[in-house]
């Protein structure tokens, strides 16, 4: 997934103004056609995301935002047809279910006084039953009860296809339960980090008193979760390591687990949670920080589990409950964390709660309003061109061997597609949704998730499940089916308008289409055979070919600077920095594929940079660039504009490029590996 909500949004026309908008919603920035952001003071082979961009950098972030650009005018825009459908829901759900329980849920959510009025009521069985755990030995079905509510202190546990049985559905743990971003925040040594450490056990101390912890209890016991919390993230891996899928790969019975984790109750756990006494295996991804965390059950005490464990059900929650813990969630982790300086309108807030919890009732009525048969046509036509380049490049590969060729072109063949809406739609029926009940139907949603996950257990893999719902702005590649999915949600004008020409299409989707291809053959994503198996498929020469150059890229994006000493991580990124650089060479081909008689000229070639690099135009906050430098896999939008088309000759060729010219391929040609 390219983390489209992380900054690779697609917008750039006027199309809102007038007719989506809601009476007495602010407009938000004005959105210019794309000429207004050409800044031709700064050339293009100098900087090309200024000279792209360089008119939207005066745009205003909004207060409710940590960034704005292409991806949040997308949102907004896709956000107020939500907006429409869940209004006339709840005004008049009629008779179809999905309405109706849009309808009901989406009332719950405005409904503030029935909100304050219940309090944390919702959650007062369950924060009972943490004052009532007297031993180390209920902890792991205490930990499984809260699981089982979608609430996740310790580690996270889903349902998906083993990594190296692809056909089959395997209950997967991962690391986790932390409040902070990432593990390294927890060990700062600049001051800014220790101020931010700092910050955040003030935020567990206020939001405990919140809930009614008398001072001197809430201050013991925020020093109590720093701490534990600090123990778990020393177990964690880094986000490099977490790259590595072989490494975060081990099949475990459970006698296994206990054995090699034995002071948590792990048949205990498995029964609070749900999962059936037939499953005899799980995967586990990092078996050091399971470790850490049994022993810390024994090694800490029972008040300090309590205090942990009461912490991240309000952490979890907080912004479904009354107004004051939601302002101080807001405080922390909105103006902390994020820099912002005001809370989202609070029909966004609420819309996005349905959108976790009913996604395809939500999606099933976007979908009949938003996306027309013809756009879904123009999107299967593309990827089919690109493809076709691909299959092209793999052929032409002068360092690639015939063995793994061989096996790379059948993982390009057997590549599957799925656009803008699944197959099937989720059925929400079990659901018990109250009209006067926020904070219970969103427990109602993240339980119905659970019991769904667990449900796939004993069965195959359903290869056209959707892991986003069909109106979300994003898109990802899932290496075990060997598939890409394009919502509905990011095929919109203009990343997708079928009456423009092919280079802005392109080039606008050449971050989505030819980004999510490209996944398949990234650093990861090429450990995976065209079955979704993960396996050595290459032979060790070629293997150490490409790793060799993929080298050359994190040395290429260890070099930018995103803020003054603050540089990208080349080896964190590089996956995306691959599918980044890959995909725009694919789009680039395919683009030349679709134009009459297979020739383009540099105008069109110009059309096609332009359009990528106003895919990426953004503006974003310090505080929320540096966390996104230490917890995303993606570099931040600048350097997915500037990185890709250093790469490419075809660039500077289009714009006249010389040599010694930052833009100007000479240095980067061993950066197009595909």
């Amino acid at each position: 997934m390219k983390g489209r909500k992380l900054g690779n949004g697609l917008m750039g026309l006027a199309i809102l103004a007038a007719g989506l908008a809601h009476a007495g919603e602010p407009a938000g920035p004005a959105i210019l056609p794309p000429a207004g952001y050409l800044n031709p003071k700064i050339a293009a082979c100098k900087d090309f995301y200024d000279h792209a961009n360089g008119g939207f950098g005066a745009t205003p972030i909004p207060a409710e935002r940590s960034s704005y650009g292409v991806s949040e005018e997308m949102d907004e825009r896709n956000w107020l047809t939500q907006k429409t459908i869940l209004d006339e829901a709840q005004r008049s759900p009629g008779s179809v279910a999905g309405l109706q329980r849009l309808g009901t849920f989406y009332a719950s959510g405005l409904d503030t006084a029935a909100i304050d009025k219940a309090g944390l009521q919702p959650l007062q069985a369950t924060l009972n039953e943490i004052e009532g755990i007297k031993s180390a030995s209920e902890l792991g079905k205490a930990v499984g009860q809260l699981h089982k509510l979608g609430i996740r202190p310790g580690f996270v546990v889903w349902v998906a296809a083993d990594d190296k049985s692809s056909k089959d559905n395997a209950l997967q743990l991962f690391q986790g339960g932390l409040g902070l971003p990432e593990r390294d925040d927890y060990f700062a040594k600049d001051e800014a980090g220790k101020k931010l450490i700092a910050q955040y056990r003030e935020h567990v101390q206020r939001t405990l008193q919140l809930a009614g912890d008398a001072t001197e209890v809430a201050v013991k016991a925020a020093d109590a979760v720093l701490a534990l919390e600090t123990a778990l993230a020393a177990g964690s891996k880094t986000m490099v390591q977490l790259r590595d899928p072989e490494a975060n790969y081990h099949k475990l019975t459970r006698a296994e687990l206990q054995k090699l984790a034995p002071e948590f109750d792990w048949p205990g756990y498995f029964a609070a949670v749900g999962v059936p006494a037939s499953e005899a295996t799980l995967l586990v991804g990092q078996t050091e920080f399971v470790q850490t965390l049994a022993k810390l059950t024994k090694s800490q005490p029972v008040a300090a589990w309590q205090a942990y464990l009461r912490w991240n059900v309000l952490r979890s929650l907080a912004s479904y409950g009354p107004q004051a813990l939601d302002d101080q969630d807001f405080a922390f982790y909105g103006k902390v964390l994020a820099g912002k300086t005001a809370q989202a309108p609070r029909w966004k807030r609420v819309l996005r709660a349905v959108d976790r919890a009913l996604g395809d009732d939500l999606g099933r009525a976007y979908v009949e309003r938003t996306f027309p048969p013809a756009a879904k046509k123009k999107v299967v036509e593309m990827i089919e061109l690109h493809k076709q380049a691909l299959r092209q490049q793999v052929q032409a590969l002068t360092w690639m061997g015939e063995q793994s060729r061989k096996e790379a072109l059948r993982k390009v063949d057997t590549l599957a597609a799925e656009v803008g809406y699944p197959e099937k739609w989720r059925d929400y029926a079990t659901m018990q949704l109250r009209r006067d009940g926020y904070l219970h139907n969103v427990l109602q949603g993240q339980a119905f998730e659970v019991r769904r996950q667990l449900a796939k257990l004993g069965k195959p893999v359903d290869k056209k499940e959707w892991y986003l719902a069909a109106q979300t702005n994003n898109a990802y590649y899932d290496p075990t089916t060997n598939t890409i999915v394009l919502t509905a949600g990011i095929l919109q004008p203009p990343l997708l308008d079928v009456k423009a020409s092919d280079a802005i299409n392109y080039g606008g989707l050449a971050s989505t289409i030819g980004h999510e291809l490209m996944h398949m053959l990234d650093d990861q994503g090429s450990q995976y055979d065209a079955d979704g198996n993960l396996r050595t498929w290459w032979t060790p020469q070629d293997r150490a070919a490409y790793d060799k150059m993929t080298q050359q890229v994190v040395a290429q994006y260890d070099a930018y600077q995103a803020l003054p000493g603050v540089a990208v991580r080349g080896e964190q990124t590089l996956g995306e920095n691959l599918a980044d650089i890959a995909g725009l060479k694919m789009a680039y081909l395919a683009l030349q594929l679709a134009v009459p008689g297979k020739k383009m000229n540099d105008t069109q070639a110009r059309e096609f940079f332009v359009a990528f690099a106003q895919s990426w135009r953004s503006n974003i906050r310090d505080e929320w660039l540096r966390v996104r430098i230490r917890s995303d896999f993606h570099a931040p939008e600048r350097f997915r504009t500037n990185g890709p088309v250093a790469a490419l000759p075809e660039f500077a060729k289009a714009f006249g490029c010389k040599p010694g010219e930052p833009m100007f391929a000479e240095n980067t040609r061993l950066f197009l590996i595909w």
